[in-house]
């Protein structure tokens, strides 16, 4: 969910994941203070009660599809405040499948850093036999020495080894690209089938620069149409100078956006039409990509006639 400031006159967006169960209490996101983080900054110092900020809708596909009555284990692994939508999904599921368990590791620096430890152990109470937490604390001792260092392949195999992490059924990731990108192989080299696993990143440490496309072709542009709440805006635009999202703002300022880096989704859309090439996506899953969508601040245009519709 994207959360839109004006701070010091500059239009500033971050987009946070939801923290609060489904249907369960006031919706919440959670912020950590970052190093020179603008937003955190503001909203941990001098964001104030009755203070209002403009939030744009919820996107993103970063949950399972939940059954009653099934019984499912979920596995999570979450570093830092890659805890957020985590904690919304285990808690959501334990409490709409009854028969469903989860087990949840949580890399973090030191136990004083942990996000939401009151909230966890509360929930590991509430749901006893159901849910287990397993603390991993880079840069602090713990009594067993697996659970006591850097998160690393070999680490996280003899974890899984340990708790039965053959047995999960859907695997839901949140953290760093490196972390991330380490865990998803050694799911998949253990077997876990590709589409089992799912992630978001709270950023992305080596994100490279937009790259030119090099597809493109000079000439006097391709035609791009955009859909946004029924409304159609027609723009021309080079293929190899700037994303369709650029350019479309300047005639729409009200599109989706927050990280402009393919990382949060909230530009997502739907290409109904013509051709585009991606830079980079870190959001979307291959079932989205085989459906049609792409994010817009990384879509290139190849081809006259793109069609990109946000309504879908």
């Amino acid at each position: 969910m994207a959360v839109r400031a004006l701070l010091a006159g500059d239009d500033v967006r971050r987009s946070y994941s939801i923290c609060a169960p489904a249907g369960s209490g006031p919706l919440r996101i959670g912020v950590k203070r970052l190093p020179d983080g603008v937003f955190s900054s503001y909203a941990l110092e001098r964001l104030a009660v009755g203070d209002e900020l403009e939030v744009l809708s919820p996107a993103g596909t970063f949950t399972p599809p939940l059954e009653p009555g099934r019984a499912h284990h979920y596995g999570a692994i979450a570093a830092g405040s890659g805890i957020t939508p985590i904690l919304s999904i285990l808690a959501t599921a334990l409490q709409v499948e009854s028969g469903s368990q989860a087990t949840l590791i949580y890399v973090n620096a030191t136990s004083r850093s942990i996000m939401f430890l009151e909230e966890l152990e509360d929930l590991k109470n509430r749901f006893l036999g159901r849910f287990q937490i397993i603390h991993v604390l880079g840069h602090e001792a713990q009594d067993a020495e697996l659970l006591s260092g850097r998160l690393d392949s070999e680490r996280l195999t003899a974890l899984l080894d340990t708790f039965g992490g053959d047995a999960v059924d859907s695997w839901f990731l949140c953290g760093p690209l490196p972390l991330t990108d380490m865990v998803t192989a050694t799911l998949v080299a253990r077997g876990v089938p590709a589409a089992a696993v799912h992630r978001e990143l709270f950023h992305a440490d080596t994100v490279p620069p937009r790259r030119v496309n090099q597809t493109a072709t000079a000439g006097p542009g391709y035609q791009v149409s955009i859909i946004l709440d029924g409304r159609r805006t027609d723009l021309r635009m080079p293929g190899d100078t700037e994303p369709v999202l650029d350019a479309a703002l300047r005639l729409r300022n009200e599109l989706p956006f927050a990280c402009t880096n393919g990382v949060c989704g909230t530009c997502r859309c739907r290409l109904t039409a013509g051709t585009v090439e991606m830079a980079q996506n870190y959001a979307l899953e291959p079932d989205e990509l085989a459906r049609g969508y792409v994010l817009a601040c990384q879509s290139y245009p190849t081809s006259n006639g793109v069609v990109l519709d946000f309504d879908q």
